[in-house]
């Protein structure tokens, strides 16, 4: 049976390989492998999510959910020196890969790859970003965004890229629904890029 990226310990070959990229003008060569998401390449919603929201700058604790080999972990702290980075995936591999990334980037000391229960539970997060893996199927992926959405602190912000074709209208509503408005900031390429806030707060200018 082939390996899916959110398996925790893929059985395929360690197969290792550089994809380059660009994020926020800055250019970035990650290590990827088999048994990772997008191993080829920077995927197109991550690459959209990146373009279209600016990157943060004023501190403070930030989520990537499902860091993958840990592109969106890397740019956050790169670009925010004051940052604190949590980067959250169930696959090992991959969070061996973000380590190694961001030591590369030279942000190791400042991004922290864990599995989803070592994350400490008073960590609270000031921003959440996620291109999330949709194809887990609802229930799941409802229970995994309640479970870190209930940890952005006071006026948190979270920000989610998600294909139309994948549900993201529906998903938009859902979450406003369940007490976090949701409002789409973004559309290109058929993703939708989402804003999700911890309180009724007006979104903020962009």
């Amino acid at each position: 049976m082939a390996d899916h990226y959110f398996s925790a310990e893929p059985t395929s070959d360690d197969v290792r390989r550089t994809v380059g990229c660009q994020i926020w003008g800055k250019p970035y060569a990650f290590t990827t492998s088999t048994g990772v998401f997008s191993r080829d390449r920077l995927d197109r919603g991550t690459s959209i999510l990146l373009r279209e929201v600016p990157a943060p700058t004023t501190g403070g604790t930030y989520l990537d959910l499902g860091t993958g080999y840990g592109p969106i972990a890397c740019a956050l702290a790169v670009e925010d020196p004051k940052a604190q980075v949590w980067a959250v995936d169930v696959n090992n591999r991959a969070l061996e890969l973000t380590a190694e990334n961001a030591k590369t980037a030279g942000v190791g000391d400042r991004v922290h790859p864990r599995l989803v229960d070592d994350v400490p539970a008073e960590v609270r997060f000031d921003q959440i970003w996620s291109n999330p893996a949709i194809h887990i199927g609802k229930p799941e992926l409802h229970k995994m965004l309640l479970h870190w959405l209930a940890r952005l602190a006071p006026g948190g912000v979270g920000w989610f890229v998600v294909g139309k074709n994948l549900g993201a209208d529906s998903l938009q509503r859902w979450l406003t629904d369940q007490g976090y408005p949701c409002q789409r900031t973004a559309s290109a390429k058929g993703f939708r890029v989402l804003r999700v806030t911890a309180t009724d707060e007006a979104p903020a200018p962009s």
